[in-house]
């Protein structure tokens, strides 16, 4: 045997540059379920013009009563999947965001794993409220860039809100609801994909939303059941002040960490707390007319599926041609928020229409 060794002073062979990564194929799944205005304001003790004027909110679906997290999270998997032109055999991870999982252990994704017969993929969950497909995508992105073997990941948001919500309090009945947006993710061209991500929390503000009971801090008991405190709680005026101030932050913030201009953005693609907050805001910061979608005022806040539904749904609507620079911006409770810059690479998109069998596809 023969061994060439280098020659004295040469240089070394520049290491391969990790590949782009960015968005190969979306997904959108909402159950069949509805509940308008007129229904949910019997229960909450408002009329339904105050919840339009107050939210903005018009629709929300609504899982079966045999429909968990993971059922509608696989089916926006699939969508995902066969958009982006592949098979489940080929995920090499699968990342599940949601605050409503199946249960509290075994995590959700592997559940998905299991429906969607994923059987290669590495199956974990991420729990970062309404912010937290944006951070399961910072954990895929990163995983495929730094593991030559991995090409490519799902990565999905879900809720199953109205089986946590308390159908009396205005504060959260009115606003949350379920529906699923995965996003399957790999190498892209230079030029295209995510560029820049930017994190935070501040655990300090995590009672402002909350499930109180259930986990290890207060067990389920005769009496937390009695007590109503396994559904969702929230401080609205806190929350509201937290996006009020977080929203024009993360925006300015993302703007000068690449060195960018409102302008420079084709759209801000945003988390879908509460539509009329959401114009507000943005109409205060200067966002252009027209590019920042808003997609609750039919779905509600769907929490960790809300930012990755407004993108697929921008996709799907024509109004994302390929190269668009999208700001995408979350925050949710924790209290959590994240930025991330994406050239849009053309992804096909996929949705589950609200009815049994039917489907919608966008353009390539």
């Amino acid at each position: 045997m023969t061994t060439t060794l280098p020659t004295p002073g040469a240089a070394a062979a520049p290491a391969a540059r990790p590949p782009a990564i960015g968005v190969l194929g979306m997904g959108t799944h909402l159950p069949a379920g509805r509940r308008s205005n007129d229904e949910v304001a019997r229960s909450a003790g408002v009329s339904p013009g105050w919840i339009t004027e107050r939210t903005g909110v018009r629709n929300r679906h609504a899982a079966a009563p045999d429909e968990a997290a993971s059922d509608l999270a696989a089916a926006a998997v699939r969508s995902a999947v066969a958009a982006a032109g592949l098979d489940s055999e080929q995920l090499d991870l699968l990342i599940l965001a949601t605050s409503t999982p199946d249960e509290l252990g075994p995590a959700t994704a592997c559940r998905v794993q299991a429906l969607t017969k994923a059987r290669n993929a590495v199956a974990l969950d991420v729990s970062a409220a309404c912010s937290g497909w944006l951070f399961a995508v910072r954990v895929a992105h990163d995983y495929l860039r730094s593991d030559a073997c991995a090409r490519h990941a799902a990565v999905v948001g879900v809720e199953a809100y109205s089986k946590f919500l308390d159908p009396a309090d205005r504060a959260t009945a009115v606003l949350f609801a379920d529906g699923a947006a995965a996003s399957v993710l790999g190498p892209v061209p230079a030029g295209e994909g995510f560029t820049d991500f930017h994190l935070g929390s501040d655990g300090a503000l995590a009672d402002h939303v909350l499930i109180p009971a259930g986990g290890s801090r207060a067990p389920a008991s005769s009496g937390t059941v009695a007590a109503g405190r396994h559904t969702i709680r929230m401080d609205g005026r806190a929350v509201r002040d937290f996006i009020a101030e977080m929203f024009p932050a993360v925006v300015a913030d993302g703007l000068a960490r690449n060195r960018l201009r409102m302008e420079d953005i084709d759209a801000f693609v945003a988390h879908q707390p509460n539509p009329r907050l959401l114009r507000s805001v943005g109409t205060s910061l200067g966002i252009p007319p027209g590019r920042l979608p808003i997609v609750a005022d039919e779905v509600g806040n769907i929490g960790a599926a809300s930012t990755p539904y407004a993108l697929a749904a921008t996709a799907a609507d024509g109004a994302l041609p390929r190269g668009s620079r999208v700001l995408l911006t979350t925050f949710g409770a924790g209290m959590t928020w994240g930025s991330a810059l994406l050239t849009w690479s053309g992804a096909p998109v996929i949705r589950t229409a609200p009815a049994p069998e039917s489907t919608e596809r966008s353009p390539r």
